[in-house]
């Protein structure tokens, strides 16, 4: 069963999700929130497995709910979407980079909701690599973090390079055709490179990649 907590300020958007979500038999709402610091403690209650976190709420934000929530070692388990009005914007880039795996934008599809909050579950990457690359074209700063720079010392020249592959958008698949290895042996590579980089998926993967200068925004 797949454990769902609800933070919205919104109750019409609360309840729809709800109505959605709880007639799957694979779903369970295990509580709703109107704003991020009801909604962390309610994410350390009840431990769902996927959080849908309004970014734009009073009191505590979505992003700064996100990063406590991926700061929090009691919630190592738990995936955070956020949700958004406006799409790809400066806000969904934030909330990447404090540990969001993805976001969905309100007005979704009922079924592509029910896959989203599935795949999260799982523990992979909701956004797809190449629309993380573009929100860090656009969004990225410069200059290069000296300090995510020194995060990927750690890895081996293999596991760096499968991480510079994950942010140019290829899938493990892609990657192991590319370093002429198996598909196992790339996903190892990338599994290793997250742990080592306490990302929680691909998508932290990207952001990092690009902070800390393995992977160069484009110019144009």
């Amino acid at each position: 069963m797949i454990r769902v907590l609800l933070v919205d300020d919104q109750p019409l958007i609360r309840s729809g999700f709800r109505a959605l979500l709880d007639i799957e038999d694979d779903i369970e709402v295990v509580g709703e929130a109107a704003d991020g610091g009801e909604g962390l403690a309610l994410a350390r209650e009840h431990l769902p497995d996927v959080v849908l976190l309004d970014i734009q709420m009073p009191v505590v934000d979505g992003i700064e709910a996100t990063r406590r929530i991926a700061a929090d070692p009691a919630l190592a388990g738990v995936h955070v979407v956020v949700l958004t009005n406006y799409g790809l914007d400066e806000y969904v880039f934030n909330a990447l980079r404090a540990g969001a795996a993805g976001f969905l934008v309100k007005d979704i599809e009922p079924d592509y909701l029910l896959h989203a909050v599935r795949v999260a579950a799982r523990g992979d990457a909701l956004l797809a690599p190449s629309i993380t690359r573009k929100l860090i074209d656009r969004y990225v700063t410069q200059p290069i973090d000296a300090v995510a720079g020194t995060k990927l010392d750690g890895l081996t020249n293999r596991e760096r390079e499968a991480v510079a592959l994950v942010a140019h958008g290829l899938t493990n698949d892609q990657i192991a055709e590319r370093m002429v290895i198996s598909p196992l042996t790339a996903k190892t590579h990338v599994n290793r490179a997250m742990t080592k980089l306490h990302a929680r998926d691909r998508a932290q993967l990207v952001v990092l990649a690009y902070e800390s200068g393995l992977v160069a925004p484009r110019t144009s």
